[in-house]
């Protein structure tokens, strides 16, 4: 880990830096989550979770049981099952439960449906303000610094890490004092293989990519059905900060050095997982 980062980190028991809060929800919740709305979905997504994808979640643990945290994960699979099962998994595997609140790319909430059922779902747009909102309120929020490179990467670049951008997240987590806790998930690489991008199709319809997997658009609607592979989502160990790190918060080199090596510990994660698995579906 490069030292710009690690002088900024110390250890700190689970129990002391972890601030009881509750966290709101239904009309009271600014972002309009509805957990009337996410309990109809759980039957679907307990169906995924359990019989689908058989996921394997390790590190439960690690996670605070209240206060505000940070989750990085990385992202694949040219539709966001990934993000759908650690949403599950926290609220079902752990005891209490949490719901996460992913930060969801801006062409998202363009499209009506989608727009609209994220919402109720708990997601939000990202970007630096919604991210520091939340993690002022206590909430457990998640992000995905691939974004949309991830998930449209050809399947030949599976399990390889796109760039993290320029380190929004290290910067907004660094400015609340949130821990960062990284995530890493495979299985969803292989969900929709991604063969080949339609990029014409894609400036079409205003969308980041058009994927070409085996199944789409061979298969028209059919083709979003998923490949049914083994997920395992582990949730490492978090990172915390020293309580002078704040003032840190936006210089370049902290926050790119705190980028890399948290993509460093996520693919160090996924390589012990890929060494561990035994098969694919």
């Amino acid at each position: 880990m490069p030292r710009a980062a690690r002088n900024l980190l110390h250890v700190v028991p689970p129990a002391a830096a972890e601030v009881p809060s509750p966290e709101p929800a239904g009309p009271d919740d600014a972002f309009g989550r509805d957990d009337w709305f996410i309990d109809k979905l759980g039957t679907v997504f307990e169906f995924l979770y359990s019989r689908w994808f058989r996921v394997e979640v390790t590190g439960l643990e690690n996670v605070p049981r209240t206060g505000r945290c940070l989750l990085v994960s990385n992202h694949s699979g040219a539709l966001p099952w990934d993000a759908l099962m650690i949403f599950h998994a926290l609220r079902t595997r752990m005891k209490p439960s949490r719901h996460v609140r992913f930060l969801i790319d801006k062409f998202v909430v363009r499209l009506p449906f989608l727009s609209m059922a994220a919402a109720r779902g708990g997601f939000v747009l990202a970007c630096w303000e919604n991210a520091r909102r939340l993690l002022m309120d206590d909430q457990l929020v998640g992000v995905f610094p691939e974004g949309t490179k991830g998930t449209g990467k050809l399947f030949r670049d599976r399990y390889h890490l796109a760039r993290f951008g320029r380190g929004g997240f290290a910067e907004v987590a660094l400015e609340t004092g949130a821990p960062i806790l990284p995530v890493s998930v495979i299985g969803a690489e292989e969900t929709h293989p991604i063969l080949y991008k339609a990029d014409f199709l894609a400036r079409l319809a205003n969308v980041p990519y058009v994927p070409v997997t085996p199944t789409f658009p061979l298969l028209g609607a059919l083709g979003a059905i998923p490949l049914p592979s083994r997920f395992h989502i582990h949730f490492g160990k978090p990172l915390r900060f020293k309580p002078g790190a704040r003032r840190r918060a936006h210089d370049f080199t902290v926050v790119l050095a705190l980028n890399k090596a948290i993509r460093a510990r996520i693919t160090r994660q996924m390589s012990e997982l890929l060494r561990r698995r035994q098969s694919v579906f």
